[in-house]
């Protein structure tokens, strides 16, 4: 088959193969022919490694990765379309041929202690056939708003400038890894998992720091960790997974592996550069070694709007957006439309769950031109307010505040 796939023919080709495998015939040659040598679309041609289209009504371009434009979200339903998800990629995106794909599951946290050379095995088609749980989550990078930690309070941070747009919500389906973890073996000493990728090796500094992987404690994983192979309702597209991924619900981005590949199960804790280096806060007022690894994200809101958008005057603008917290249930949004002076009871539609965000709207007909800020406040459930300030780190994670978001009137 010509290697030249649309996005589209990917996903038309995945759901194809995922019906003829759940009826129990074999695979189509055409797809697996194109995976296999390592074809991508025609619309990979964009310098970032993303497979998808990146069209500027949709994505801010960040390198190796693609921030969602807040405004393609207006009218788009509680779920974001795969198309204009973001992308949080470490190195480019690879295609991978499910027909040859392996979970393979290693180490002293399971019976019979498999070695990495001698895994316990799971196909594309053994996760099928098991029973398919769903579930719908955020997914959410940590450094999420990162750049407003300079734009805003004028305080320098590295990493990936990213506005708020670094996170999105999908119903997930695929198999839970306590059901996969149970089949391997899974002792009752087992205390940590290390889930890896199959993307290349990142190099950060010349340091090549291997495949992307990131402990992740048993007992969360016996929770509510899903092995996701379908993202609304079609399989996983290849930035955001293909075959198989991790979604781990509530917790930081990285937790929530792509292109899984294998699982290292372990008596004693796990380590590596993503919960040591990355994904922990460091500044002055951390410890030298910097906090804790990252888990539960925080309180977040943002508007389905442009940045610095142009309204007009004497007219009643609907302002639309979205709060989502990983302690659970947004309880409710307040906004303000004078820069912080007054606040007002957004409306809530929608979905109103934990994991994932709550839709809500106001009516604001501005009087006055000029330039305006207009402010959107969530707490959630566990009575977590978003701050004024967000509490620095030199790495721009977890910028909880609520974000001024400017308007220009006229």
């Amino acid at each position: 088959m010509d290697g030249d796939l649309t996005d589209e023919a990917v996903y038309e080709l995945t759901r194809r193969r995922m019906l003829r495998l759940t009826a129990g015939a074999g695979l189509g040659l055409g797809i697996g022919s194109a995976l296999a040598t390592g074809a991508r679309p025609a619309a990979a041609d964009n310098g970032s490694g993303i497979v998808k289209p990146l069209p500027p009504e949709l994505f801010i371009p960040r390198g190796t990765n693609a921030e969602m434009r807040w405004e393609a979200m207006r009218g788009q339903g509680h779920l974001t379309p795969a198309d204009r998800f973001f992308v949080r990629n470490h190195v480019a995106t690879p295609i991978i041929d499910a027909r040859t794909w392996r979970l393979k599951l290693w180490g002293d946290g399971l019976h019979r202690s498999p070695t990495e050379d001698r895994p316990v095995e799971f196909t594309y088609e053994d996760l099928l056939g098991m029973r398919a749980e769903s579930l719908t989550a955020f997914i959410e990078c940590t450094g999420n708003g990162r750049s407003l930690y300079t734009s805003q309070q004028g305080q320098q941070v590295s990493g990936t400038p990213w506005g708020l747009g670094a996170v999105g919500v999908a119903h997930w389906r695929g198999v839970r890894l306590a059901t996969v973890l149970e089949r391997a073996g899974l002792t009752r000493r087992a205390v940590d998992l290390l889930p890896r990728g199959l993307d290349a090796d990142f190099v950060d500094k010349g340091e090549n720091l291997g495949r992307v992987r990131r402990p992740l404690p048993v007992a969360k994983a016996l929770k509510d960790v899903l092995l996701a192979y379908e993202m609304n309702g079609r399989p996983l597209p290849p930035d955001h997974g293909y075959p198989v991924r991790l979604v781990v619900p509530s917790w930081v981005g990285i937790a929530s592996i792509k292109w899984l590949g294998d699982i290292q199960v372990s008596q004693q804790p796990l380590y590596s550069p993503w919960n040591t280096r990355y994904y922990r806060l460091f500044g002055p007022d951390q410890p030298p070694e910097g906090s804790a690894p990252l888990t539960r994200m925080n309180v977040k809101s943002a508007f389905e709007l442009p940045w610095d958008a142009a309204l007009a005057a004497d007219r009643t603008h609907v302002l639309h957006g979205r709060s989502w917290s990983g302690n659970g249930r947004v309880r409710h949004v307040a906004v303000s439309v004078d820069g912080g002076a007054s606040w007002q009871r957004a409306r809530t539609r929608g979905p109103h769950h934990a994991r994932d965000w709550v839709r809500w709207e106001l009516p604001w007909r501005p009087r006055a031109a000029g330039r305006h800020e207009l402010l959107a406040r969530a707490v959630d459930e566990t009575g977590a307010a978003q701050p004024d300030v967000a509490p620095y780190n030199t790495l721009g994670y977890l910028f909880g505040a609520v974000a001024r978001h400017p308007v220009t009137v006229s």
